[in-house]
């Protein structure tokens, strides 16, 4: 059976599912918000404790990168994941989360072979990129002063 492009185009429009992108854009607003805002809290919550402004910064995002791999170890990161899609991402809560599933998924191969490489399978280029552009960014800082 020979098709036109045209009917092998309406065959793909007949099976392709609808987009769903206001869909997914609302609940990656709602869900990166609702990370960013229990982070909110956590500051809240170490500036009344009478840390300095620098240890409730370190306090916070230790907090959330604890909070994150436990989220991940129990599965519950990424049943929240479902709902929230991208908003899970960006905030430091996905990259505990990029690190820690991995991690969790070669342990079986051993400690340095399966969760030693496997940790950084996600997340080694963003390290490895994001290093790049801080040393790239200080030279320029350096130089233009």
């Amino acid at each position: 059976m020979e098709l036109t492009k045209g009917e092998y185009a309406r065959m793909v429009d007949n099976v392709t599912p609808g987009s769903k992108l206001l869909r997914d854009c609302a609940g990656a607003f709602l869900g990166g918000g609702m990370i960013c805002t229990i982070g909110q809290l956590i500051t809240d919550l170490y500036t009344l404790t009478g840390f300095s402004q620098k240890d409730v910064a370190c306090l916070t995002s230790v907090t959330l990168i604890f909070l994150g791999t436990l989220l991940t170890f129990f599965g519950a990161y990424d049943n929240i994941a479902k709902y929230a899609g991208a908003g899970t991402l960006v905030p430091i809560t996905g990259f505990a989360n990029a690190v820690a599933s991995p991690a969790m998924e070669f342990k079986t191969e051993g400690y340095v072979p399966g969760t030693g490489t496997g940790m950084f399978a996600i997340a080694g280029p963003v390290i490895a990129y994001g290093t790049a552009a801080s040393a790239l960014y200080g030279i320029i800082l350096l130089i233009t002063g």
